[in-house]
């Protein structure tokens, strides 16, 4: 009895003390004060300054650093990278003088007129999406701007020129890109027509901000019908594979996964739905959002499985597919993104890095496959659901991402990629993605009072030449995939999309102009500096001359053999260009001329096109233009019509007549209007009547700003 009195004294005793003295409670939870975030934001300052120096001294103009080394590398295109890659990044740590700077050096000194190779994936993220971004912070960088700015620029007109050399990929039948263009001649010949997921589906958000600042809806058109081409072609279950043939349609790698090769695709979708107002978008992901978590969620990770039947393949964790808790808090599902987000800091500290495969069964990383190229995802992530929860386990997460950095990847230059996780050995490589991701996405982290967070609270309102107004820096800001913000405002500064709700079937103007108040500017004469770039690359109205054919009844119906095209409708009062063309057909002289050339030439070229002998238009024609069987055509002395150019008339011709008369083919040079149309007429667009299936949320709006809606679209103030 006094000995449980005695045990029952000091229980009493000690059980007071932890209740009512708090040096004795444990908290496990880390609280950070606005003195701590702000020390680790000017730690992550430091490191990007270190490697960004590190770079402009040992580096540039090469398109990386090499921290082992101290030197540079081409390696995407050779246009400086990182210097584009990081502008930005620049802009975003308020380092205003040096961003004002590098867009000097940039606009002054790059051309990618160049006769090289690169990947139209990394060039489009990278080179344009970094342009664009760079663009639309200008002002706030204090930047000189154009007037018409942000409709106008000369770092608009860099990242126009860079798309419009990518076009060229989109010419296909599938309407889904090559894989690699040549910057000046386009598609390389044998290229292969095999390409990845993502690689089809991440342009929506450069070239859709290109078309809404331009006016000029070629980019948004083609990046919507690869989209759409794609999504058509998902398996029966719903699942998309890893590589597909573009020209096909056949998928070639029939894995199916959130990571590497489809990754960002499926975050265009979310992005590309709140950046361009498109619920379509939206709704196609939440479409395919349902078989990626029936066949390919498990426990909150998310494996490999078939396309086709949904078994796992590969049951691995890839460090790329950190990326999926940030996209799945832009449309709300936090739950999930905070277990998968728990799961991938696991493997951050088993390692210390996630490395490139991690296999979950094993628990193990990936045999052959445990580096990790210093890649943002777990960054990323991270600061999407602090903002989105104020959770300090987020900034627990970005502590140590930071001090694995500053501890095991730092050199005398720069950052390393990690050669191995398991024992931190590092390889010779810094990519341009580190300063334009991972560094800034942890400055955002730990720095919550950046312009970037703007909740809506403030903006700017911006007033162009022409009265149009539209609000800016009000927040909203669209990350790309390599994380280059677009202001969602300044999209609505230059074209009301809204005014032609179909307006990509209706519209059918030079250079895709939709809107008929710049037509009827240019008829008056009053241009601005946006609308000059139009009709200076406007096609003009000049009129073919095609000679259709030829035989013994040449001569007697030799009108019956020229067709005229001509586009201009005006009735000015001056001789229309078919009357020109009948005194053209009256000098009898020049036609017989011609079928003495046709009948001299036709049996020779019948023999070889028999035999299969003849070559093509690239090679060269049968007959050369100096050969004495094929003189050359004389254009009539006398004609009332303006004498054109040699290779007017050789290009006016057709290609059997071209040969005939020995004249060299022409190589078909693309234009992306005709790609604009072909896609206008073929587009599976109108066959999905997606808008139909989803509905926009409302909430009230402050009047200048567009607010979020609950899913996170833009929408119009009704």
């Amino acid at each position: 009895m006094n000995l449980f009195l005695i045990l029952w004294y000091y229980g009493f005793i000690f059980g007071t003390l932890f209740c009512f003295f708090p040096f004795y409670q444990v908290n496990a939870i880390r609280k950070y004060s606005k003195e701590d975030l702000l020390k680790l934001r000017e730690e992550v300052r430091q490191m990007f300054d270190h490697a960004y120096t590190g770079y402009l001294k040992y580096a540039y103009p090469y398109d990386e650093l090499r921290p082992l080394t101290c030197d540079g590398i081409d390696t995407w295109g050779s246009y400086s990278l990182t210097l584009i890659d990081a502008l930005d990044t620049l802009a975003v740590m308020g380092n205003y003088s040096e961003f004002k700077r590098v867009v000097d050096i940039v606009t002054t000194k790059a051309n990618f007129d160049a006769n090289i190779n690169v990947s139209v994936f990394e060039t489009n993220i990278r080179i344009v999406g970094g342009l664009l971004s760079a663009h639309l912070l200008s002002q706030r960088a204090g930047v000189d701007l154009e007037p018409g700015w942000p409709c106008n620029g000369p770092l608009l007109r860099l990242a126009e020129d860079v798309a419009r050399r990518l076009l060229t990929a989109f010419d296909t039948p599938s309407g889904m890109p090559y894989g690699t263009v040549n910057l000046r001649h386009g598609v390389p010949p044998g290229e292969t027509t095999v390409t990845c997921t993502a690689g089809v589906g991440t342009f929506i958000l450069e070239f859709g901000t290109l078309s809404r600042l331009t006016g000029d809806p070629v980019y948004e058109e083609v990046a919507l019908n690869a989209l759409h081409s794609l999504f058509e072609r998902r398996s029966g279950i719903g699942l998309f594979g890893n590589h597909i043939d573009i020209s096909s349609g056949r998928w070639v790698a029939l894995d199916s996964g959130i990571g590497a090769g489809v990754d960002s695709f499926f975050e265009y979708l979310v992005k590309g739905a709140i950046l361009l107002d498109r619920p379509e978008l939206m709704a196609m992901f939440k479409e395919v959002r349902k078989p990626v978590d029936r066949y390919l969620k498990k426990n909150h990770w998310y494996v490999w499985a078939s396309m086709h039947k949904g078994q796992v393949t590969l049951p691995v964790f890839q460090s790329l597919e950190a990326y999926w808790p940030g996209v799945l808090s832009l449309i709300g599902d936090i739950d999930t993104a905070l277990r998968s987000m728990h799961n991938y800091n696991r493997v951050w500290k088993q390692y210390g890095f996630t490395p490139e495969f991690y296999n979950i069964a094993q628990g193990e990383a990936g045999s052959n496959r445990e580096s990790y190229p210093l890649r943002p995802e777990l960054a990323e992530s991270a600061m999407y659901l602090y903002r989105a929860t104020g959770d300090t386990f987020m900034l627990d997460i970005g502590l140590n991402i930071l001090r694995s950095l500053q501890h095991s990847a730092k050199t005398p230059c720069g950052y390393a990629t990690i050669k191995d996780a398991r024992d931190h050995t590092q390889e010779n490589r810094m990519e341009s993605f580190f300063l334009a991701e991972t560094t800034k996405y942890l400055y955002l982290l730990f720095d919550p009072e950046n312009f970037i967070h703007n909740d809506g609270s403030s903006g700017k309102v911006h007033v162009l030449p022409s009265g149009r107004q539209c609000v800016l820096d009000a927040g909203g800001y669209i990350f790309n995939t390599e994380a280059h913000p677009i202001d969602p405002g300044a999209l609505r500064c230059c074209y009301e999309w809204k005014e032609e709700k179909d307006f990509w079937k209706k519209s059918k103007n030079s250079k895709g102009d939709i809107l008929s108040s710049r037509k009827k500017e240019k008829k008056v004469g009053t241009e601005n500096s946006s609308s000059k770039r139009y009709e200076e690359n406007e096609t003009s109205e000049t009129s073919k001359l095609i000679v259709q054919g030829a035989d013994e009844n040449f001569q007697n119906q030799s009108n019956d053999h020229f067709e005229v095209t001509d586009e201009d409708d005006s009735n000015d009062g001056k001789s229309s260009l078919s009357e020109e063309v009948e005194k053209l057909s009256k000098h009898t002289e020049t036609l017989n001329h011609l079928l003495n050339i046709v009948k001299a030439s036709h049996e020779s070229v019948s023999i070889k096109r028999e035999n299969g002998n003849e070559k093509s238009g690239e090679d060269g024609p049968t007959f050369s233009q100096n050969s004495s069987e094929s003189p050359v055509l004389e254009w009539p002395p006398n004609s009332t019509l303006s004498q054109p150019s040699t290779s007017e008339r050789e290009e006016s011709l057709p290609e059997y007549v071209r040969e005939l008369v020995g004249l060299k083919s022409a190589k078909k040079e693309f234009d992306p209007q005709q790609l604009l149309e072909s896609i206008r007429t073929s587009s599976v667009d109108a066959s999905l009547n997606s808008l139909s299936k989803y509905q926009l949320l409302t909430c009230p709006a402050q009047p200048f700003h567009i607010r979020l809606t609950i899913a996170g679209e833009f929408i119009e103030e009704k």
